[in-house]
């Protein structure tokens, strides 16, 4: 039931959360929207902007209010001790639904950086993904300045086009810290699921029981 109301949501969304280029409504742009993430470690709260990242908010919101994440969990941390590239540097938890996503809604066009003006900086809160297009439930917190999930020539993902952040982590940062340096790495095979990220699994995993879009 909860897939089905996401499905209904993610189709309602008006083709104006794409943020077409050039649109002179400056004046009338939506002001934050600060949510709360309840875990089983604290709350973190963030601010999103709509104004910046039109189509990621309006696909995470929806995300909320179907219950995408009631349940969900923070289940991968990266850091030093077990990320699989020397170089260059990233620190981060994900989390969301599941490592599989979900089956049954669509993903979001993408916003990278170089169009919204948001970087992945220590707070930001960004939408994972494989290939451009294809971000939908999961999402990932930054703990240190992380530049190379940025878009252009020197990041991290081959394609050059990074991830999008859509907003920043304005209160309970040493809750999103706590995750971070939580216990992480499972034995290989142990989950089909992680598909080579064995070392960066959290385990146990760290519940959210929910996250709602809360008061200024």
């Amino acid at each position: 039931m909860k897939h089905t109301a996401l499905t209904a949501i993610l189709l309602a969304l008006p083709l104006a959360a794409c943020g077409a280029p050039g649109d002179d409504g400056a004046a009338d742009a939506p002001g934050p929207i600060r949510i709360a993430i309840e875990t089983g470690e604290g709350v973190i709260e963030a601010e999103l902007y709509p104004d910046r990242a039109p189509a990621s908010v309006e696909h995470f919101i929806a995300h909320v209010s179907a219950g995408t994440y009631d349940g969900g969990s923070f289940y991968r941390t990266v850091r030093e001790d077990n990320d699989r590239e020397s170089a260059p540097r990233m620190d981060l938890i994900q989390g969301g639904a599941g490592w599989g996503g979900l089956e049954d809604s669509r993903p979001v066009i993408h916003e990278p950086t170089s169009g919204t003006g948001l970087d992945h900086r220590r707070g930001a809160i960004s939408l994972g993904r494989w290939e451009p297009g294809t971000a939908d439930s999961e999402f990932f917190i930054v703990i240190n300045d992380s530049h190379t999930l940025d878009a252009g020539p020197d990041g991290r993902y081959p394609d050059g086009e990074g991830y999008a952040v859509f907003g920043y982590v304005v209160s309970g940062m040493e809750v999103a810290e706590t995750i971070w340096q939580a216990p992480a790495g499972l034995a290989e095979g142990e989950s089909e699921a992680m598909e080579g990220f064995e070392a960066q699994a959290l385990d146990p995993v760290v519940p959210i029981t929910s996250i709602r879009v809360s008061g200024g």
